[in-house]
């Protein structure tokens, strides 16, 4: 589908009808139906193929540069009796005055379908079907059994009350209002829940995802006790969408390689993150890390170079200030603690450089370090104030520091901040340097010492 914005002024009313006339100075088009699942998928990273119908007119035109444009590959069936679906909404002083919608809804031959799907199939992670009713998928069993045969998980978006055509689907995802209109009223979570495990032994379905507004998401999976996951949005704008941003970012982490409970999960805070913009929107994998990130639950901890770079742009996207520091940090104790988290009060996320052991042997002796680097690394990261550990070879971090230009520099002990490794790219970039003591009475030198002593 296309959805296609007109943006103009109003003025006045129009002498042939009691109606407003809106002088139009923008006009939009956008990715709409299947297309705007695409677009998630794409948003999240996920290499995307498109198959879907469309009319030999300017707005198939339209969609398949969109496509194209945020590198979605597109197979359509191109119609001649059915246009473009199209839906057209004139909006004036940020009020949608009317929608007019262009579509022919008959069911089409799925043979095409059918054999266009299968030619894409190689290689494939996830495959969803969703026609939100419009007759595209007037053969969707043959298309779930051509998922299942070739051992694709196969989602689906359900339409209507004949849920028996979307058997041996791996997991549909209705709304609870979709649910219960084919499953019956449910009274209860206890009723919710047995409604489903009928639905999946009746259907042979892997798995149901059913959404439930302000109350979050249920996923009921074979052989695993229910998953109740209370929603994430804190405020809603708009929840236009919302359901192609669920299903989306469930078969991306399913492609991926997460289980369903993770993958819903992730799903869950995606929903939560994308009812809070206005209109159809998507969400980035640096707003899911930040989010995941925001409730300990991942988007931190240990991380190569270029994955941390990778963090730091998002970071900076958002406007963080980035404060960074390094050491051996071999014996981890008190002094360690605080000095890492007045180092964190500096700024919004904080990187640990830590030698790798053989640069500590050369720093220290052979006899060091007492923990190796995997140790060292683990016991970092769990730290409340630390968010990102990256271990480095040299015996200086001066490469890993020119590479991140932290906003913030910091090093503890006696040196002065013209001493810091890095402090002069640091500061040629705008960035502050900063010398920080350990509390007094701390040291790993002291701790090895009085161990040797025993």
């Amino acid at each position: 589908m296309l959805d296609r914005y007109l943006f103009g002024s109003t003025g006045r009313i129009s002498p042939e009808a009691p109606v407003p006339v809106v002088h139009v100075h923008e006009t939009d088009d956008r990715p709409g139906g299947a297309a705007n699942v695409a677009v998630n998928l794409a948003s999240l990273g996920v290499s995307t193929n498109l198959v879907g119908v469309v009319g030999k007119d300017a707005a198939a035109d339209s969609l398949k540069a969109i496509m194209v444009e945020r590198g979605i590959s597109c197979d359509f069936a191109y119609s001649d009796d059915r246009p473009t679906i199209t839906k057209t909404r004139v909006q004036s002083r940020g009020q949608q005055l009317i929608r007019l919608d262009e579509e022919n809804v008959t069911a089409m031959p799925g043979d095409a379908m059918v054999e266009t799907l299968s030619g894409r199939l190689g290689g494939a992670g996830a495959v969803i079907l969703s026609d939100y009713g419009k007759g595209a998928l007037s053969d969707v069993t043959a298309m779930i059994a051509q998922c299942r045969e070739t051992g694709i998980p196969v989602l689906v978006d359900p339409k209507g009350t004949d849920f028996t055509r979307y058997r041996g689907a791996s997991l549909l995802t209705p709304n609870q209002a979709e649910f219960e209109a084919v499953a019956g009223r449910c009274d209860s979570d206890e009723d919710l829940v047995d409604r489903a495990r009928a639905m999946m032994d009746d259907l042979d379905l892997d798995a149901l995802l059913v959404t439930r507004s302000e109350k979050g998401m249920l996923l009921v999976e074979k052989g695993a006790r229910p998953l109740f996951l209370s929603t994430q949005a804190r405020e809603v704008y708009d929840v236009t969408g919302a359901g192609d941003t669920v299903i989306a970012t469930l078969a991306g982490a399913l492609a991926s390689g997460q289980d369903l409970a993770s993958a819903a999960a992730l799903a869950n805070i995606a929903a939560g993150l994308v009812v809070r913009k206005i209109g159809v929107a998507t969400v980035t994998p640096g707003e899911l890390s930040a989010a995941l990130h925001q409730r300990g639950q991942g988007g931190r901890g240990l991380v190569d170079l270029d994955t941390l770079l990778a963090l730091v742009d998002e970071s900076r996207s958002r406007n963080e200030r980035i404060v960074m520091t390094n050491g051996c940090f071999d014996v981890l104790h008190a002094g360690h603690v605080a000095y890492l988290e007045e180092a964190k009060s500096l700024g919004d996320r904080l990187i640990v450089a830590v030698n790798d052991d053989d640069s500590v042997r050369r720093l220290k002796g052979e006899t060091r370090p007492i923990n190796a680097l995997e140790d060292r690394l683990l016991v970092l990261a769990g730290l409340a104030a630390v968010d990102w550990v990256v271990a480095f070879a040299e015996d200086t971090p001066a490469k890993l520091m020119k590479a991140v230009l932290p906003d913030v520099l910091v090093k503890g002990g006696d040196y002065k901040p013209e001493e810091i490794v890095g402090a002069k790219e640091v500061q040629e970039n705008g960035g502050e340097v900063r010398a920080l003591a350990f509390r007094d009475g701390h040291s790993s030198s002291r701790i090895i010492d009085k161990l040797g002593d025993k």
